[in-house]
């Protein structure tokens, strides 16, 4: 999958989706769905993506969407979602 992003309103290129455990991953701009990676499964960052839903627990494999966004973490045990 990859990612566009623009350097100017006129120069598109792509950028490989890249993530961390305690990342949070937000499914098509949805902010009411969101989960928190706890495992991946490439070195690089690139998907699939083990998955914490925080609104139910739920634990899935995860292979995002082109309008999923990634969300950097705090520093590491603090992204774990709400109480």
């Amino acid at each position: 999958m990859r990612v566009l992003e623009a350097d100017s309103a006129d120069n598109l290129r792509g950028v490989a989706m890249e993530a961390h455990v305690g990342d949070r991953l937000v499914p098509d701009g949805d902010h009411h769905r969101v989960g928190v990676i706890i495992g991946l499964r490439n070195p690089d960052g690139s998907p699939p993506y083990v998955v914490k839903w925080l609104s139910d627990g739920h634990i899935a494999l995860v292979f995002p969407g082109p309008y999923t966004r990634v969300v950097r973490g705090g520093p590491p045990g603090t992204a774990t979602g709400p109480g």
